[in-house]
């Protein structure tokens, strides 16, 4: 394809030195400059300021004023807003998807698709501004009535990482927006152009509809302006995306000052292989989830759990689809892997490589940092396949690579589904088989501890509307779907008497 990341940032708004502070469409930022270079030609897009302590504390102020005349609006205005939103993403859903393949890396057809993400949790936003619903429940006292009711929370701080620069964010604005929230957006320093290109978005979308700027607030920085965001007492809510190293020093600075996180950290997916399983099916799952955004989704496959009886044949056809993958530009359609973020991943990913063979492991593939034409930025990897076990160390870390590991079981189903629970992640699963009681087991309450689990389907990906999420250290957060939308709100209990006299609750007496 013809492609002209000028005109692209010209599209969206987005000047050559930006400020990367912004309330609305007032931009500012007086901290140090960092610059974004895209890891699929390692030329450099644009330089970006970032916020200092002064600038956050704008920010915060903007953002204050903005929740006290966006609260008591209407949900359903406040979804009409965002279902605007939603259309103008439409109109500009090109060149942000090439924005985000740009800069990120990632393949432009999952950058499209990132930003149809951002649109469909939009729709879905729109449909629940009108089911904000509460719970009526019967009073033990006559002539009382007892109902409970959700109400905004405030301004919600938003943390998002690189691999999904725009679609995280967009999963938790568009229901704190609706839910009456304001939001503050701290991006990832190594993708700061997307942030710039929403907020510019959605500043167009609030003066329309003439409503405050600080609705929509964004600080670019790095980890210090998040600590800036996680340690203010004015921001109830926090919801991080990103390493589990991370997320612990997030929760406990939110925790401290006892307000709310929502953590979305990282992964260690596995998909079960049984010897029922279609495997022309499983291939295609096992591939693209390792292989996809480079393996730098928190949902990537990097686990397959092979049953003794097809391991042989799981391992010789994933070789040989491996050899067929085509590896480049992610702004070329043929390309299968696209660049990782930064030659700094692609340090860790030689480096698991090599951990792999220490702990004793072996490659059924063995990957390489690419170099010559078409690779000049240093970012791009051939992926690899690994045979290894389950309780190596390097196994039971996520690398955040396109490094897939193969691990044999014997005996029935239970005994896979142990293997696959026994690391410290619990975000996706998946198991592939056409056994109706395997498949069962592996959904029961003794099968995966996940917060994702999958029959006939890979591990990554998740449609919005249902909550996306996982346990153990991958956090415990749901954002996205189903009633995801309640943890951007307090809730309130709520207790009205329409009679003349005051009963007390429990038959207490306390007469005057």
């Amino acid at each position: 394809m013809s492609f002209n990341i000028k005109n692209v940032l010209d599209q969206l708004g987005v000047k050559d030195v930006n400020k990367g502070v912004s309330t609305g469409s007032n931009n500012f930022g007086g901290g140090e400059i960092i610059e974004s270079f895209s890891p699929v030609d390692g030329k450099l897009i644009a330089k970006v300021s970032t916020a200092t302590q002064e600038d956050f504390d704008k920010v915060i102020a903007s953002a204050k004023a903005a929740f006290t005349d966006f609260k008591v609006i209407p949900a359903p205005q406040r979804g009409e807003m965002v279902r605007q939103f939603g259309d103008k993403l439409r109109e500009l859903k090109q060149p942000l998807g090439e924005l985000v393949s740009y800069e990120m890396g990632k393949s432009l057809q999952e950058g499209l698709g990132e930003v149809q993400e951002m649109i469909d949790i939009c729709d879905f936003a729109v449909g629940l501004s009108r089911q904000l619903y509460g719970f009526t429940m019967h009073s033990e006292r006559p002539g009382h009535r007892m109902y409970d009711q959700y109400h905004p929370l405030g301004i919600v701080g938003i943390i998002s990482a690189f691999n999904f620069p725009v679609a995280v964010w967009a999963w938790n604005t568009a229901l704190a927006w609706i839910s009456g929230d304001v939001c503050i957006w701290k991006p990832s320093e190594k993708v700061p152009l997307c942030s710039i290109a929403c907020q510019n978005i959605i500043a167009d979308v609030l003066k329309e509809n003439n409503m405050p700027e600080g609705i929509s607030c964004i600080v670019n920085g790095d980890y210090k302006v998040g600590e800036m965001l996680t340690s203010s007492t004015d921001v109830p809510l926090i919801s991080a995306t990103g390493s589990i190293r991370m997320g612990k020093i997030v929760a406990q600075q939110v925790a401290g000052r006892l307000g709310r996180s929502l953590l979305e950290l990282g992964g260690n997916n596995a998909i079960i292989i049984t010897p029922s399983a279609d495997l022309d099916m499983t291939i295609i799952g096992a591939a693209f989830g390792a292989v996809g955004t480079c393996g730098q989704r928190c949902t990537s496959t990097r686990r397959l759990i092979i049953h003794e009886d097809v391991y042989d044949v799981v391992r010789d056809k994933l070789v040989a689809a491996y050899g067929q993958l085509k590896i480049g530009s992610s702004l070329d359609e043929s390309n299968h892997v696209g660049p990782l973020i930064d030659t700094g991943a692609v340090d860790i990913y030689l480096k698991a490589i090599e951990k792999v063979k220490a702990e004793g492991g072996t490659f059924a593939v063995e990957g390489k940092q690419l170099t010559g034409e078409g690779y000049e930025s240093g970012c791009y990897v051939s992926p690899s396949i690994a045979e290894v076990e389950n309780h190596y160390q390097i196994v039971q870390d996520e690398t955040f690579a396109p490094l897939l590991y193969l691990i044999k079981y014997t005996g029935d189903v239970e005994n896979a589904i142990a293997i696959q629970n026994d690391v410290k992640q619990g975000l996706s699963s998946a198991i592939m088989t056409t056994n109706m009681r395997e498949s069962e087991k592996f959904l029961s309450h003794a099968g995966s501890d996940c917060g994702i689990a999958n029959v006939n389907i890979g591990t990554s990906g998740a449609e919005i509307g249902g909550a996306f999420g996982g346990e153990k250290e991958t956090g415990g957060g749901r954002e996205s779907g189903s009633d995801a939308w309640k943890v951007y709100m307090r809730r309130q209990t709520n207790t009205i008497n329409y009679t003349d006299s005051l009963p007390l609750a429990q038959g207490i007496k306390f007469d005057l």
